[in-house]
Order: structure tokens, then C-alpha cells, then sequence
């Protein structure tokens, strides 16, 4: 067993050497766990003007998706707004438990843009993610995205 470990331990030296004669960059585990998922903090009322890329999340689909974590309140009133010149924007409003609330793909204008409304119920108050993400495969581009408190009703 011990010889075992002094192999490994000088296969994995030895691995570190030749990685960085060749340049290679060796993530260590601790940096490689800064890169996990960590959707971006929002306050309701803010706008952000942000850009959707392939170095976002693949949804399985082709495309990509940005992710924002929310809080709501019980008897909050939120309209959350998602623009864009440059894609076919669709916005989903995700539970804490990962199940989709709501979700909406064009706006009630008759444009590709999308908004949603949605009272928070006593029950439901807690921390949400809106998910902005292109209909499509291909989709990417500048957005942005408002969330509005219409009412703090609770």
C-alpha cells in the first residue's frame, strides 16, 4: 500500500511539472469550486443591462441562460421585464425547490420581448431565480432586464 502512495504521489508531481513546461494552467480544487453555479444577485426595482453568451449555462437545448436570484416577500406585486434587440428573449421565473413558476416568451405588445407579473403569496415568499435565456438554439446578445416592485403590499 505504501508504494502505491508514493507513485501516485509522484505520478501527480510529476503530472504538475509537465503541465506547467507545457503551459497548461492546473486548476487546484479550491479555485476549481469558485467556478460553480452562483447566479447573480438582484434586488426587486433594479434594471441591468447585461449581455446572454456561450459562456453562460447550456440549458440542454442548444442555448445558453443567465440566472439572477431574487428575493420576494409575501404581497409583493413584481413585473419582471426582459428586452432585446439582438434575440428572441424568454423569461422563467424559478422556484426555490427548482420547479418553474412562470415563464413567459413574447410580450402582450405583439413584440419578441417578455414580460411577467406575479403576486407573491404567503406561501411562496422566499428566494427565487429569474433565468434569462433566447428562444432558440443560437440566440445571444444585449439585454435588459427590470425588475419592478409594483406594490409591497404584505
Amino acid at each position: 500500500m505504501k508504494k502505491i502512495k508514493t507513485f501516485v504521489k509522484v505520478w501527480s508531481s510529476s503530472l504538475m511539472i509537465g503541465a506547467t513546461l507545457f503551459g497548461l494552467e492546473v486548476v487546484a480544487p479550491l479555485q476549481a469550486q469558485a467556478q460553480m453555479y452562483n447566479p447573480i444577485e438582484i434586488t426587486s426595482s433594479d434594471e441591468i443591462n447585461d449581455t446572454l453568451s456561450d459562456q453562460d449555462i447550456p440549458t440542454g437545448m442548444g442555448g445558453f441562460a443567465r440566472d439572477y436570484r431574487i428575493s420576494l416577500q409575501a404581497g409583493d406585486q413584481v413585473a419582471i421585464d426582459l428586452t432585446s434587440d439582438e434575440f428572441d428573449s424568454i423569461i422563467t421565473l424559478i422556484g426555490a425547490d427548482g420547479m418553474t413558476i412562470a415563464e413567459n416568451d413574447d410580450a402582450p405588445d405583439g413584440t419578441t420581448n417578455s414580460l411577467l407579473f406575479m403576486r407573491i403569496k404567503e406561501e411562496q415568499a422566499g428566494d427565487y431565480i429569474i433565468r434569462v435565456r433566447a428562444f432558440g438554439e443560437t440566440g445571444s446578445g444585449d439585454f435588459i432586464l427590470k425588475v419592478s416592485r409594483l406594490c409591497e403590499c404584505g
